[in-house]
């Protein structure tokens, strides 16, 4: 169960074994060796050099935004967890200085050592923020008697360590208000950092959310968790080193921590436009931004301070419209029409505006380019794909004809160091269109590996593709390459020849890479493919803490979705579920082909009475059937059979599947 919580609290850097797999016979000796990992082609030099040239990369307005009002930084050489390991390197991005190397696009060089600055910062008059410590960034606002959190990281020590970092350099206070400005973890994982349960309650602390947090929190990641999981150590690198030919950052923020992610409730969830809450003395004017970047979010205006937080909303990058870990497609035209109503009702007004990623921007001029410029690049992907779909284009061909808009190289906020212009516009695409081009042969493609043999037969064999690809990638012709290699690497996969040249290939569009994401993708899967998928056991992304914040319908539909009808042992039955701590009764039908649970109270083979905790540590396995029924935790009546053949029909999925290669 732990692999399908949570996607963002992920892994050390851990070694790699080597393959084992044999090489084919007949591929040694004819292919030449792949150039030695860790060096620029010309053509990337040259690439990455022109990247240089036609940006104004001296300009030192965000510059100075991302440096204005350091006040002190975490002077401990690591943020460590309770055991003494390190939850968060503190110069593990100090290489980033100086001009970028040939091995990283001088772009992302550049806004990387831009959010690898560390510390705390005064925003304005009574408004904080700690950067550096996580993927994201806790904001501090001063209240009458205590501090109001926003957005308290993504694990409880860095959030801890960031508290402690206020309170050391303004003086202790009490936590009196936190917000979570949106669902993804790390924007409430590290809650348990700043204020627990028990606090809240003695002290009446108001603990706030958008409208459809607790759901969207818990359920986003919980079906398809294993896949994110998988695909989300390529997407942030954590697997490989923090270096200038590895992970200089991921574009959004420095990198995600480890640690432990946990989840306070929030004690109101908040929806509409210009709703108003007092905190602390602090009035709070919030705008429901749900459906855009996440599915439950908010900004919100602080009217007595004159500064407006767009959440991430809008940040100091072109955001993604479709994550690459994956997710549900977001709405890019309804993201910029909020982004468009915040600037109508609040441009005027805002003196600063500051986010949950990043640095702010400062005065009313500044603030309004922001957030014109943020809402035009969402619009502008909208708007153009559709064009190009609707006069017939499929969703390449549009992603690979729409230019850079004028004022992108020029605002360097709405660049591509997280998301992209090119897979945002297939993201666009797949929002209408779903997930095919419209040609047939499409619909109902064979297999990659399937075709990947017969195109490496159409070629002439493996040697002959792979010497295509050899071909490809002498030219600087990268991204052919690729394609053609790995055609190779899937049909033979054990061929080393073939992976060593399409790690040679990933690589050099990794080092060409203007997204920090797209980076780690690239040389994450580049690390795999020559060193084979780290030897590191699976990641532990679960934790009884934040499990019992599930819903339990949506934890039984989580199991139901690794239902493995081969398994089943016995004719289809019913098991009841009553749990005694939280009242609710789950009827679960285990039919021949599928699952069906129910929060209602039926007839069974099997009824099982326990508390819904006991239930967590049972899924968790941290206690066994044997253990709660012996310590008379659990009650079983009815056939004991049957309770055993529902958990024994569960496929437990695998972490460490292959990606990149088959």
């Amino acid at each position: 169960m732990r692999h399908w919580l949570l996607a963002t609290s992920i892994l050390a850097v851990a070694a790699c074994s080597p393959p084992q797999a044999a090489e084919p016979e007949g591929d040694a000796g004819a292919i030449p060796p792949a150039p030695p990992a860790g060096e620029a082609t010309e053509a990337t030099a040259g690439a990455n050099q022109a990247v240089a040239d036609r940006l104004p990369l001296d300009d030192q307005g965000d510059v100075e935004d991302a440096a204005r009002g350091f006040l002190a930084a975490i002077e401990e050489d690591a943020i460590l967890d309770e055991e003494g390991n390190t939850v968060w390197s503190i110069p593990q991005f100090d290489f980033i200085e100086g001009e970028a190397p040939a091995t990283v696009n001088p772009s992302l060089w550049r806004q990387s050592g831009l959010a690898a600055k560390h510390g705390l910062f005064e925003v304005a008059d009574g408004i904080w923020q700690v950067r550096g410590y996580d993927l994201s960034v806790m904001s501090v606002i001063e209240g009458e008697t205590g501090w109001i959190i926003v957005d308290p990281l993504t694990v409880k020590e860095t959030s801890a360590a960031a508290l402690k970092l206020v309170n050391d350099t303004l003086g202790e206070r009490p936590v009196t208000g936190v917000l979570y400005t949106h669902s993804h973890a790390d924007h409430f994982g590290g809650a348990r950092g700043v204020i627990s349960e028990e606090e809240i309650e003695e002290r009446d602390v108001p603990v706030l959310a958008p409208e459809g947090f607790t759901e969207s929190a818990v359920a986003e990641n919980l079906i398809a968790g294993n896949l994110m999981q998988r695909r989300a150590v390529l997407m942030f690198g954590n697997t490989i080193p923090r270096s200038d030919t590895a992970n200089v950052g991921t574009g959004l923020g420095p990198g995600l921590p480890q640690g432990t992610t946990g989840l306070v409730l929030p004690t109101e969830e908040i929806g509409g436009w210009g709703t108003k809450r007092e905190i602390d003395g602090v009035d709070f004017v919030f705008m429901d931004a749900g459906g855009t970047e996440a599915p439950a979010e908010f900004m919100f205006y602080l009217p007595g301070k004159n500064a407006l937080c767009t959440a991430e909303v809008a940040t100091a990058t072109f955001h993604n419209v479709l994550t690459p870990r994956g997710a549900k497609v977001r709405d890019a035209l309804k993201w910029s029409r909020v982004i468009d109503r915040a600037l109508a009702d609040y441009g005027g007004k805002a003196d600063l505006v500051f986010a949950s990623h990043h640095w702010p921007t400062w005065g009313q001029e500044n603030v309004q380019q922001f957030l014109t410029h943020q809402r035009d690049i969402y619009r502008y992907v909208h708007d153009q794909t559709l064009r190009r779909a609707n006069a017939g284009a499929t969703m390449t061909e549009a992603a690979e004809t729409i230019p850079e808009p004028g004022f992108s190289q020029e605002d360097f906020s709405t660049r591509d160091y997280y998301g992209t212009l090119n897979h945002n516009s297939k993201a666009v695409y797949q929002f209408y269109y779903g997930w095919w081009s419209g040609v047939p042969a499409d619909y109902h493609a064979l297999p990659r590996a399937e075709t990947a043999s017969r195109y490496v037969e159409a070629v002439g064999g493996l040697d002959a593709i792979i010497d295509r690809g050899v071909q490809a990638f002498e030219s600087g012709d990268y991204r052919w390459a690729a394609e053609l290699l790995n055609h190779a690497v899937f049909a033979e996969p054990g061929s080393q020849a073939a992976k060593d040249w399409l790690a040679a290939a990933y690589e050099q569009l990794g080092f060409q890479a203007e997204s920090g994401a797209w980076r780690s993708y690239y040389l994450t899967a580049a690390s795999e493919l020559r060193n084979g998928m780290p030897d590191a056991g699976a990641p532990n992304l679960g934790n009884a803490d934040f499990l019992k914040a599930v819903p339990t319908i949506d934890l039984f539909d989580a199991l139901a979705s690794r239902y493995n009808p081969d398994k089943l042992a016995m004719d289809p039955f019913t098991v009841v579920f009553d749990f005694t701590d939280t009242g609710e009764t789950v009827t679960v039908d285990i039919g021949r082909d599928v699952i069906v649970p129910r929060l209602t109270d039926g007839e069974g083979a099997a009824r099982l009475t326990l508390t819904r905790a006991d239930f967590n540590r049972l899924i968790l396995r941290e206690t066994s059937a044997q253990a709660l029924m012996e310590s008379e935790a659990m009650r079983l009546d009815g056939n004991m059979a049957a309770p055993a053949a529902f958990l024994g029909a569960l496929d437990q999925p695998d972490f460490w599947f292959p990606v990149v290669t088959p």
